[in-house]
């Protein structure tokens, strides 16, 4: 076991490589009665063409690291929830773009609940009968969305930028791709991507590192593992161009909904220089968008956006866009009035103590989320897994200059690359 001393934010990270090639990383919070566990898998929605060194190429249905998911906690001697539960813990996991993070919390028997975790996860069962009757649960579920104004508008936008990478397909599937889904697509999937080397598991709170990494590496060495070689993740070449500039679907809503964004090149950034263009491009967007700008005031004061008009940036070594929106009565004077107050911005650049209390006011944030064990666990693997490390993030933050921003402001908000999301009334 190895540490990492953080002393700027008075923590220390430890952490261990298994002989199987899990990576296990431990932050005791002394004091915290909390403790937070995930277990995850570098396998989201957008992998679903890959190879596996030394194995043939695979193509396998949308929706499966989804279908997957839901499908671990599928258990021969009945529901993995009660086992949780029956030791005072909640569990849950979720399927993103890039991850399937299954986790827990709990203020007692943190020992059983992460031997839980692990065996769970690590003992799939699947069969006709189950995966079967997962496609009626989970079409459902594809159908509820297809139903949610705010989920068309959001995936309406990213639809709308993507003409190739498969970020542009809903994290579920289709209703007709999971229908080709079946138990052995299930564990071709599961041995390329739940290999231990291909994982992490993540525990903070009042938990003694010692005795976490000595259950783990004993609860390993109880198990068989083949070494596994390198997962190649195939994508298609992505058009520089969004693939379309606007794109509407019509739900019953009251107001109109209405999601903008800026598709932008990836450039190949990996590790920290990703992690630093992201802090950058976020303090850019709340320098522009946040609640207490110039911007946001005109906007509300005009009755163009309500309070939950908001922004978020989402970077990837595969992909990096923005998305800026909300409800509003009239979506092309909004557009209007935005490309015409960020054109002046651009030319001007920022103020320099709005710059200054809007970067404070980012590493007040970081600071305050240090005290919520379930963030630092999300964050933590989101980072990890793009080659970042969150408790790195405040100095990067103290090295962002104005003239970073500015630059980022003329970069990331390019007209040629906007796309626009709207969901309104039929």
């Amino acid at each position: 076991m190895e540490s990492i001393r953080y002393e700027h934010l008075q923590e220390t990270l430890y952490y261990e490589v298994m002989d199987n090639g899990l990576s296990v990383y431990v932050l005791p919070k002394p004091g915290f009665e909390k403790t937070y566990a995930t277990f995850a898998t570098k396998f989201g929605s957008v992998d679903n063409h890959f190879q596996v060194e030394g194995k043939q190429e695979q193509r396998v249905p949308d929706g499966i690291a989804h279908f997957l998911e839901h499908k671990m906690f599928e258990e021969p001697e009945g529901d993995i929830f009660a086992t949780f539960a029956s030791n005072g813990a909640s569990a849950n996991a979720f399927t993103s773009f890039d991850q399937t993070v299954y986790l827990f919390s709990a203020t007692e028997n943190v020992t059983k609940n992460i031997e839980t975790l692990i065996n769970f996860v690590q003992n799939p069962y699947f069969t006709d009968q189950n995966v079967n009757k997962e496609k009626g649960i989970i079409g459902q579920e594809i159908n509820m969305y297809q139903d949610n104004p705010d989920w068309r508008v959001y995936f309406g936008l990213i639809e709308a930028m993507f003409q190739k990478h498969p970020v542009r397909i809903d994290i579920a599937g289709t209703v007709e791709s999971i229908s080709t889904i079946t138990k052995e697509t299930l564990y071709d999937c599961y041995n390329a991507f739940y290999h231990p080397s291909n994982m992490l598991l993540f525990v903070v709170g009042g938990v003694d590192a010692g005795e976490v990494m000595d259950l783990v590496r004993n609860n390993q060495a109880g198990k068989n593992y083949d070494k596994q070689g390198k997962i190649e993740r195939l994508f298609e070449q992505e058009p520089t161009e969004v693939g379309e500039k606007r794109r509407e679907a019509k739900l019953a809503v009251s107001l109109p909904k209405c999601l903008f964004g800026f598709k932008e090149d990836t450039k190949g950034l990996r590790g920290e220089e990703l992690l630093r263009e992201d802090l950058t491009t976020r303090l850019m967007m709340d320098l522009l968008f946040g609640s207490s700008t110039e911007l946001y005031q005109k906007l509300y004061d005009e009755d163009l956006i309500s309070d939950g008009f908001g922004h978020e940036y989402n970077s990837s070594p595969q992909y990096r866009f923005s998305a800026i929106g909300g409800d509003t009565k009239d979506p092309d004077l909004l557009l209007s009035r935005v490309r015409a107050e960020v054109e002046e911005i651009q030319k001007s650049g920022f103020d320099a103590a709005h710059f200054e209390r809007t970067r404070k006011k980012k590493m007040g944030g970081y600071l305050r989320m240090l005290n919520s064990p379930e963030s630092i666990a999300h964050e933590f693997t989101r980072y990890q897994f793009r080659g970042g490390d969150l408790f790195n993030v405040l100095p990067i933050y103290e090295s962002i200059t104005l003239e970073d921003v500015n630059r980022r402001l003329k970069e990331h908000v390019n007209w040629e690359q906007l796309a626009v999301s709207l969901v309104v009334s039929p």
